[in-house]
């Protein structure tokens, strides 16, 4: 992979750290890439303000809170987001609980809009290879969450990645989140020998999107700690206060509870990699 410069193990031989949110009077600075895991949960779109506080009232385990505003839908007649109604609800809630907050930017038009509203902003699977919006995000003073193509290479991920890094901003964090196979029986196939082999070719951290890669909620726990034994840098979990009444992917998406069942299922696993799982992020109101 000699054409990836700047995201490989021979330009840093160590993980990045990347800053999430600063250390405040009552928090740590949020970090991936260290020892502790970074766990990200929330609704795959963001559907109302009373949604997203019971997210962010329920105390959960998480490091990030997730949420849509603008969805890329296979069927243009699908829920398409809340768009700037939406972008509205995740400021609010990011500045009330003091929550960092992630969420998708799917055209260059859109990253004034929400640079300044978030805290990562996620290029999805259907973005990998846009190179324009690639180029755009490297001028951004932001984290950014490139996940993997529904059916691209480690090769391609990687150097989706270096487009990034080389226009000017080396925060990438990577998300394996499930490739495209003949099977039916899971929504796509979660290679966690891509999230080794990874670890292996760069500095990057990566986190697993086990919710995408299943289709199925019950499958997402078990899958989410193998990960984690796999040597994720964390997770990115599709969580609501309703699982079954979500307007976008209901059938994968996993009650709050279940969320903090499952943050809590990791302590061992983490433990025999020698990482650590944070301490709970105090989704307080802010005064």
């Amino acid at each position: 992979m000699k054409d990836a410069k700047l995201v490989t193990k021979l330009h840093n031989d160590h993980t990045s750290e990347i800053e999430i949110a600063p250390a405040t009077e009552n928090t740590p600075a949020i970090t991936v890439g260290g020892k502790a895991l970074f766990i990200v949960g929330g609704p795959c779109s963001i559907e109302s303000m009373a949604q997203m506080e019971a997210i962010a009232e329920a105390k959960l385990p998480l490091q990030g809170l997730r949420g849509g505003i603008y969805k890329p839908r296979t069927s243009p007649y699908a829920f398409q987001g809340l768009g700037e109604v939406g972008l509205d609800i995740l400021s609010a809630i990011r500045q009330r609980y003091g929550v960092p907050v992630i969420t998708e930017v799917m055209a260059i038009s859109q990253i004034e809009k929400l640079a300044p509203h978030a805290d990562v902003l996620q290029v999805g699977s259907r973005n990998m290879q846009n190179f324009d919006l690639l180029k755009a995000l490297g001028d951004v003073d932001k984290p950014v969450l490139l996940k993997r193509g529904l059916a691209a290479t480690v090769t391609e991920f990687v150097m989706a990645a270096e487009y990034i890094a080389s226009h000017g901003n080396p925060n990438i964090i990577l998300c394996e989140r499930g490739i495209r196979s003949f099977d039916t029986y899971t929504r796509n196939v979660l290679d966690l020998g891509a999230v080794v082999a990874l670890k292996q070719i760069t500095h990057l951290p990566v986190l697993v999107d086990p919710s995408h890669a299943t289709g199925k909620r019950e499958l997402v726990a078990a899958l989410a700690r193998a990960a984690i034994a796999a040597g994720a840098d964390g997770l990115i979990i599709e969580c609501h206060p309703d699982p079954d009444r979500s307007i976008s992917d209901a059938r994968q998406t996993i009650s709050l509870g279940a969320m903090a069942d499952l943050v809590d299922s990791l302590e061992l696993i983490a433990q025999a990699v020698g990482r650590s799982i944070k301490p709970q992020h105090s989704f307080n109101l802010v005064s």
